[in-house]
């Protein structure tokens, strides 16, 4: 596949699909994120489709092809569509949507996937991309390897010389799907103190800096080890040191609707949807989503 050609792509914050898009059963839907772009040595644009799928979910495939025949609908672009699987589990996801009759084929839909346990975490510690440094902590790693995923996300913050609230943002992440026991904090710092020293000494520099601003601001502290609603109430917490990072004080107008949020896959969804979300207000739309649905059930309960 050619790469994209360097202009700056345009994401597509107002499209309606990602609002009032409807499925066959009347539910709405939306499109997690969009990008308007041009591939190398081409003039013409094209549209790339990103679906972030935290939970297992039966015929994905279906609604993949449902998002993508209704941007095709409305843009006549060519789409390229990726769904990037985020779970625990490992399991072979489908790509494809055939439809056929013994006589004749009628179509078939495939997307590019990205099953984030199927990838092997030592691939990506090269690379200089800051979204592949916080997912190493989704990816395939046995237990006996937690610590040096640590050690290299750390190393892979320190090369790529982010800004604070950059750094913020991807420590959280990380640190929500991979933490570290005492026991774990103990070896990883005998571990750090096995590289070079002025490696060593700016990584604990960046971590000295990222935990006293948890502290200062309550925010990382009193999670419920081992227990669902600790879990929830930690990843909450996280989702709130992210939306500050990313989008400041306006962030906080949302810190009671994310309260609300009580699925925990809802809010494994709401962080990824931080990581990629353009804007705030994407962010807002998509906590008003889950919310009423989650009311809804329990009403039917």
């Amino acid at each position: 596949m050619r790469t994209l050609n360097g202009r700056t792509p345009v994401f597509c914050d107002n499209c309606e699909e990602r609002r009032r898009n409807k499925s066959l059963k009347g539910e709405k839907r939306r499109v997690d994120l969009l990008v308007e772009t041009r591939l190398k040595g081409e003039e013409s644009l094209i549209i790339i489709h990103v679906e972030p799928q935290s939970y297992e979910q039966t015929a994905f495939h279906d609604r993949m092809f449902i998002y993508f025949s209704r941007l095709y609908e409305k843009y006549r672009r060519r789409i390229l569509p990726i769904a990037v699987f985020s779970y625990d589990k490992v399991k072979e996801e489908p790509d494809t949507l055939h439809i056929s009759f013994p006589f004749f084929d009628v179509m078939t839909f495939r997307f590019l996937k990205v099953e984030l346990k199927r990838k092997n975490w030592r691939d990506y510690i090269q690379q200089d991309n800051p979204i592949a440094a916080a997912l190493l902590s989704k990816m395939g790693y046995t237990p006996e390897e937690r610590v040096e995923v640590k050690k290299e996300f750390l190393r892979m913050l320190v090369r790529l010389e982010q800004d604070p609230a950059r750094m913020t943002l991807l420590t959280g992440f990380f640190e929500t799907y991979l933490p570290l026991s005492e026991e774990e904090e103990q070896h990883l710092r005998m571990e750090l103190q096995k590289l070079d020293p002025d490696e060593e000494g700016r990584i604990m520099e960046l971590t000295t800096s990222w935990h006293e601003k948890g502290r200062q601001e309550g925010r990382l502290e009193g999670r419920l080890e081992g227990r669902q609603e600790g879990r929830q109430e930690g990843k909450r917490e996280a989702v709130h040191v992210l939306l500050q990072a990313k989008f400041g004080d306006a962030a906080k107008a949302l810190h009671e609707d994310i309260q609300k949020l009580t699925k925990e896959e809802h809010i494994d969804e709401l962080l990824l949807k931080v990581t990629v979300a353009p804007s705030l207000q994407e962010v807002k739309d998509f906590i008003q989503e889950k919310v009423p649905k989650q009311i809804e059930k329990k009403r039917l309960q």
